[in-house]
């Protein structure tokens, strides 16, 4: 009996766990993608030797190709070739059509219940389904490669409890902008957020990858909402195998962190630091070079249905720019199908293949020196998006599109009248 992150261990392990034990455990998938699997192949034949060793299961070990695709450099397309022939050594399928964080859970590569590693900070989005998913360095995802195990300290738990009702033109987005202000980028180190409440209960699962998706930004080890009629209902036609809906059981949270949303406005990260946020009428002021809408935080169909209903008939400000890129092949076929992606080209905006794009400043929209860019980012770290001297602010994909018709940090709500 425990908090859901107990829950998960106790039942993987077939015995009560509790927080603060170190446990070794089998792990139900292993991910890494295209700047983070050279070092975990490195590991792995390192642990199997050069030649000759197996990772532990084909089919549950999963490569993405989503950080540089297409490759922009030499250097990495030579990286990709290189991990390409590992994969073909392996029997490993290469998955080369979004954000890992949105494809493992497309493809059915998450349920609730297990427990995932990825070589990537942002693993912890799976957790919106129940699942246990956490980021590690690429040598323990080398380790899990081969064996098919990872050890934990299982973690304590801080229950965030969300209540109210959100205002128009305030979203999930502004929420996690206010977890983090208040929790802090170091106040969940190692910690398990476990999201409940009224407005949890009523999100959809998009929204809920939202929410644990920048669970990692208050230093958490994971996020997590306990899996219900919603979840099943998205992942029905994804998974096909049997999976438990395991429940917090009389928890012992370490506090709790309640949050009133009836009192939010629209929220804006500004930089270095994500927990650095503002009401957006501070910063209306601030002129922005550069809008970007994607990533594995916000570009999902629901983040695209917002901002193409406040671009639509209208055009991008003249000293702007507009980047838009799809999380997934699946959002960005049913976007085009809806109608969003047209809207955004006719606003003039410039649609990317589904990837990460210029969210860690490799290709497509990178940031030249002393440039502003507003995006639906997780982070806004200084050199992120190109040139040290840029600046990154962070707010919803509303306000991302308010912004890219005036030119200036905008407060949405005058668009959704």
């Amino acid at each position: 009996m425990g908090t859901l992150a107990e829950e998960i261990f106790s039942y993987k392990l077939g015995r009560p766990v509790n927080a603060g034990e170190i446990v070794i455990v089998d792990v139900d998938h292993v991910m890494s993608h295209d700047t983070t699997s050279p070092l975990a192949i490195q590991a792995f034949r390192k642990l199997t030797g050069e030649r000759g060793g197996r990772v532990f299961d084909p089919a549950r070990a999963h490569i993405v190709f989503d950080h540089i695709v297409p490759a922009a450099t030499v250097a990495a397309a030579t990286l990709q070739r290189d991990i390409r022939g590992f994969a073909r050594e392996q029997g490993i399928q290469i998955l080369q059509e979004g954000i890992c964080h949105q494809v493992m859970p497309e493809r059915g590569f998450v349920a609730p219940g297990e427990i995932i590693v990825g070589a990537d900070s942002h693993t912890c989005t799976y957790g919106a389904l129940g699942a246990f998913a956490t980021g590690m360095g690429s040598t323990d995802i080398g380790v899990a490669y081969a064996t098919g195990r990872s050890w934990f300290r299982v973690p304590e738990t801080i229950n965030v409890r969300l209540t109210g009702q959100l205002q128009p033109g305030v979203y999930v987005k502004d929420v996690t902008l206010e977890l983090v202000r208040r929790i802090g980028v170091d106040g969940a180190n190692y910690r398990a957020l476990e999201y409940s409440g009224p407005l949890v209960e009523a999100l959809s699962v998009s929204e809920r990858f939202t929410l644990c998706n920048m669970a990692i930004e208050m230093g958490a080890k994971t996020g997590l909402v306990a899996p219900d009629a919603t979840t099943e209902a998205w992942l029905r036609g994804r998974v096909n195998r049997s999976y438990p809906m395991l429940q917090p059981q009389n928890p012992r949270y370490e506090r709790v962190v309640e949050v009133d949303v009836s009192e939010l406005s629209p929220l804006v990260a500004c930089p270095p630091d994500v927990n650095n946020v503002v009401p957006v009428e501070q910063v209306e002021h601030i002129q922005i070079d550069q809008v970007f809408l994607g990533t594995c935080t916000n570009g999902r169909l629901d983040d695209l249905a917002i901002a193409a209903s406040i671009l639509r008939g209208r055009t991008i400000h003249p000293t702007t720019r507009m980047v838009v890129i799809p999380a997934s092949r699946e959002v960005y076929l049913e976007a085009l199908r809806l109608g969003y992606i047209e809207t955004f080209i006719q606003a003039g905006a410039s649609v990317g293949t589904p990837g990460c794009g210029p969210c860690i400043g490799r290709h497509f929209g990178v940031l030249g020196p002393g440039e502003r860019a507003l995006t639906t980012m997780n982070r806004n770290f200084t050199g992120r998006m190109g040139d040290p001297t840029a600046e990154i602010y962070l707010g919803s994909p509303a306000t991302v599109a308010a912004t890219a018709i005036t030119g200036h940090i905008t407060d949405p709500r005058q668009f959704l009248a």
